[in-house]
């Protein structure tokens, strides 16, 4: 059991590519480093079957780069746990970290936390999730082989993962409700001549079909109202994210839709408490912008810390 009673310098909430950069700043510069994460260390990463727009990698596998991030977040002794974080309470020169099983203390923390993949909302999604529905194509892809699967979406998620399915599935439709794809140009050139990928325009889900299983979906037209039922023996969703800061909400940190704010330093409108990655407010989310801001975030951090010790000290004197 950890000594909940040792105040650490910094709080890592999240072990995604910012929230281990930042770790890796942090402890390098002789902070008193926790990692706190309630999953696999990576985050999305590990739901990507291939990055191939991080330098230093031609291509690399999402798992792959996520143990390479822990391996290099940890070798300056920066401390990493399991933990499910409930809140933060903010004591303006010490925080809490409370979690589901314990109650952390720190000088400083950097939240991490990401985004989590937007539901449909519609009728069967929830219903047979794990059973033909499915966020994640690394996770699931190899049980469709042979078969044909829908996406929906059409970002770089969609597309990128729509791609991959390809070698499993027989057939991928991607269905969007725009006549248009989002996505990068590059992965859409790729969509296009890949054979075993058809493409469903100006369309939305309406609901999933199935009793064991994924067996169709219905789907509208948005331009003319049109109905009609697509068949297919899954559909992966990949329409968005929305930010992991539920737990943070208390704090005047987030805006309405929930990303957290902060300034070019990475600090929130709280003195002392960061924010890194899919969860800020920001423009691109991507493994690079994430590493940004977690090197920003865990030099921040080191300044914060070593101005709140002098300040501390001289109170003491």
């Amino acid at each position: 059991m950890k000594d909940t009673n040792t105040i650490y310098d910094v709080i890592i909430i999240g072990a995604g590519p910012g929230g281990l950069t930042a770790a890796l700043y942090a402890s390098r510069s002789n902070l008193k480093t926790l990692i706190l994460e309630k999953g696999i260390p990576g985050g999305q990463l590990n739901n990507t079957a291939e990055i191939e727009n991080y330098s230093g990698f031609k291509s690399i596998t999402g798992p792959d780069l996520s143990m390479k991030m822990l391996e290099g977040a940890t070798q300056f002794g920066a401390e990493h746990v399991y933990g499910d974080v409930l809140e933060i309470v903010d004591h303006e020169t010490k925080k809490e970290v409370v979690t589901s099983g314990e109650t952390y203390q720190a000088r400083s923390v950097i939240i991490a936390t990401g985004a989590e993949h937007k539901k449909l909302g519609v009728k069967g999604e929830a219903e047979l999730n794990g059973r033909g529905v499915s966020y994640c194509a690394v996770c699931d892809g190899a049980f469709f082989r042979n078969k044909e699967i829908v996406v929906v979406g059409g970002g770089d998620s969609a597309v990128e993962e729509g791609a991959y399915l390809t070698q499993f599935a027989d057939k991928v439709t991607i269905i969007h409700r725009r006549d248009e794809l989002r996505a990068q140009k590059i992965l859409q050139n790729r969509a296009f001549k890949n054979e075993k990928i058809e493409f469903i325009w100006d369309s939305v889900v309406e609901e999933i079909i199935g009793d064991e299983s994924v067996t169709g979906v219905q789907i509208k037209n948005v331009k003319n109202g049109e109905i009609e039922t697509v068949k297919t023996d899954g559909a992966f969703i990949y329409i968005g994210l929305l930010p992991n800061s539920e737990a943070f909400r208390s704090l005047p940190i987030t805006d309405e839709e929930g990303w957290i704010e902060t300034d070019a330093n990475m600090m929130t409108q709280v003195p002392g408490i960061f924010a890194v990655g899919d969860v800020r407010d920001t423009v691109l989310r991507q493994v690079a912008t994430a590493v940004g801001d977690g090197s920003v975030a865990g030099n921040a951090a080191y300044q914060y810390v070593e101005e709140l010790k002098e300040q501390i000290e001289k109170q003491n004197i």
